[in-house]
């Protein structure tokens, strides 16, 4: 193969820059799984974690020694609901009186409270003490576990960043989850949609991306644990244009896994008479068995349940076949229809136009969501060419490298939408809008507005997002005043009025009084209620403070087995000692045994010094008998 000597260059170049570049990761931070992905070696690489998983569950729980994450987290679930946290993507950016949150409430083994801004903090003891953690400080646990994965591959520091979002997020969800980036201690690059990331994973896997082929328009039905989108994507080569986005914030797999405990509670308390909702430690013990079940029946048409000891000594066992779980959850698997109407219908295609339709999230394997998918499009074959479960972290990877000027794709082209209608209340308490939802960003657009009323001074902008007629009904984003305005009669003085959405999806609101220099603006970087720079700053130190005693713990952990081990090679030694030895020997047993009483009494409370020391005093004694 001949290269001319400029692609050449080019090529050297694009390697030199991979080599030595700062790397930058894709984060799918999931609802109930998260996954990441690194630029390497001319592709992208999903990442295992320490237990060979390419995905780690988003679980983080609190005991009386140590902080765990990811499977150490849920696997210890049953025994310690109280203090482990799941879901935590639920909580973010949301009021502790949204009827979702409220209705999470009831399935949660864990405390949620308000705090002083009726924001969500949840209650754990740790280390017996109470202490209370945001959802942004939960989601950046689980973001530094992602770090500390992609960081142990590459053996470098990790600051930069793309972490995704469900394509339906507000504001104040982007806001939170960009604030648990910088507690855990990443530079985000970049907040993209989530069926966006996956639309580049597929892109990339039809390598359209190198051949000028023709226009595609994707539908990727993005259906994961606990978050539901749908976006359609027009591709071509080195361009993915997003054409409209609707979703559901509150639906995915976490929701089948709760009609499945319903049924069962059911059945239990109609078989036994007992109430299994009363016991956080038995419910954890069975939604476990359901997830379980869950998984099986998307592969066999039955499954069967089976935990000992659920409640006072009762062995529970059932069986349940797909049709019965079907039937279930029939009203959520139809409501995943909805949401794909709706975006055809912003993008302004037919259902003929789509030319793939892309399975994006671990609930998409449930056989009736595909089959419901496929008889909506006319028994159109849908596209699993990709991995469901790790598209996501896959396209999320690829963006992070194109903002990082690493590989051969600097020219790629990601346009994405809002995914809200933003706009401005006005006299009759409406929401006036000025961008109207899936409007393409970066975008920059006008209107005109009046004062409402006679000799109306100041004039108050309060700026909303959402698709309600009543302002107030959508979600408050800031406000502004102009003052000094001329008294006259209503609508006598005019403003031109900008909003401004910059490729970070960061708002500009500005308001001028027509004729005059009498200007405002607002930048809607932060909620009332939610994180100030202060705030976050400290939950910095605090998660750095956390890791230490997570590394502090690992320290100790090796130390004890150190000793351990050491412990055993002494018993060795002193067992093959000659007779001359008697009186050293009896010393190195009575030490030995001194020992093993001093480690049951103090186990992990000590730190790793401590049983380094007693692992020095110890070799002191045995190393008389030679």
């Amino acid at each position: 193969m001949n290269l001319s000597l400029s692609t050449l260059m080019e090529k050297c170049e694009a390697r030199w820059n991979e080599k030595t570049k700062q790397p930058a990761i894709g984060i799918d931070l999931g609802t109930t799984y998260s996954c990441v992905g690194v630029w390497q070696h001319g592709r992208v690489e999903i990442i295992t974690n320490d237990l060979g998983n390419r995905t780690t569950p988003s679980w983080v729980a609190f005991t009386e020694t140590q902080r765990l994450i990811g499977e150490a987290a849920k696997n210890q679930a049953a025994k310690n609901p109280a203090n482990t946290i799941y879901d935590a993507k639920r909580l973010i950016g949301r009021n502790l009186d949204d009827p979702i949150v409220q209705d999470d409430m009831k399935h949660w083994p864990f405390k949620v409270i308000p705090d002083a801004s009726n924001y969500p903090r949840i209650v754990v003891n740790y280390k017996d003490e109470e202490k209370l953690f945001s959802p942004e400080q939960i989601s950046s646990m689980i973001l530094v576990k992602m770090k500390e994965i992609a960081e142990t591959y590459l053996g470098k520091e990790v600051t930069d960043a793309v972490v995704t979002v469900p394509a339906y997020f507000n504001d104040a969800q982007r806001k939170a989850t960009k604030d648990a980036g910088v507690i855990a201690g990443l530079n985000v690059e970049r907040i993209i949609n989530e069926p966006t990331a996956a639309a580049i994973a597929y892109g990339l896997d039809k390598e359209l991306t190198k051949y000028n082929a023709a226009t595609k328009n994707i539908l990727v039905f993005d259906l994961g644990g606990g978050t539901f989108d749908v976006s359609i994507v027009t591709v071509q080569k080195d361009s993915f244009e997003v054409k409209a986005v609707s979703g559901d914030t509150h639906l995915g797999g976490g929701d089948f896994d709760t009609r499945l405990v319903s049924y069962f509670v059911d059945m239990f308390a109609r078989k036994y008479k007992k109430n299994l909702d009363e016991n956080p430690r038995a419910l954890g013990r069975l939604r476990a068995a359901c997830e379980r079940a869950k998984r099986n029946l998307s592969s066999i048409t039955c499954t069967s349940i089976e935990i000992d000891c659920l409640l006072d000594g009762i062995d529970f066992s059932s069986t349940i076949s797909r049709a019965r779980f079907e039937y279930l959850n029939q009203d959520l698997f139809k409501k995943c229809l909805e949401p794909v109407d709706k975006c055809l219908n912003d993008a302004k295609l037919k259902k003929t136009d789509v030319d793939d339709i892309v399975l994006v999230g671990g609930s998409t394997r449930i056989p009736k969501v595909q089959q419901l998918l496929q008889d909506h499009f006319d028994g159109k074959e849908l596209c699993r060419s990709i991995n469901p479960d790790e598209a996501v972290a896959y396209g999320a990877a690829y963006h992070a490298a194109i903002l990082a000027g690493v590989g051969d794709h600097k020219d790629t082209v990601l346009v994405d939408v809002n995914p809200l209608s933003l706009g401005v209340a006005v006299k009759d308490k409406s929401m006036k809008v000025f961008v109207p939802r899936n409007t393409t960003i970066p975008t920059k657009m006008y209107g005109n507005l009046y004062t409402g009323y006679e000799n109306q001074n100041p004039v108050r902008f309060s700026v909303y997002e959402g698709e309600r007629y009543i302002a107030v009904d959508n979600n408050f984003l800031g406000k502004f005043y102009l003052y000094d305005i001329p008294p006259g009669p209503e609508a006598a003085s005019k403003f031109d009025v900008c909003f401004e959405i910059d490729v970070n999806g960061i708002l500009t609101v500005s308001a001028k009084l027509v004729g005059t220099k009498n200007k405002d603006q607002i930048t809607i970087t932060e909620h009332g209620g939610r994180l100030t720079k202060e705030l976050i700053d400290r939950m910095v130190l605090e998660g750095a403070m956390y890791k230490a005693q997570d590394e502090e713990y690992k320290r100790a952990v090796e130390a004890k087995t150190d000793l351990e081990n050491y412990i055993e090679e002494a018993s060795e030694m002193v067992r093959q000692c000659r007779n001359r030895f008697r009186n050293d020997k009896k010393s190195a047993e009575e030490a030995i045994e001194q020992t093993l009483r001093w480690l049951d009494w103090n186990d992990l409370c000590c730190d790793a010094s401590m049983f380094e020391r007693k692992k020095v005093e110890l070799q002191i004694i045995c190393l008389r008998l030679y």
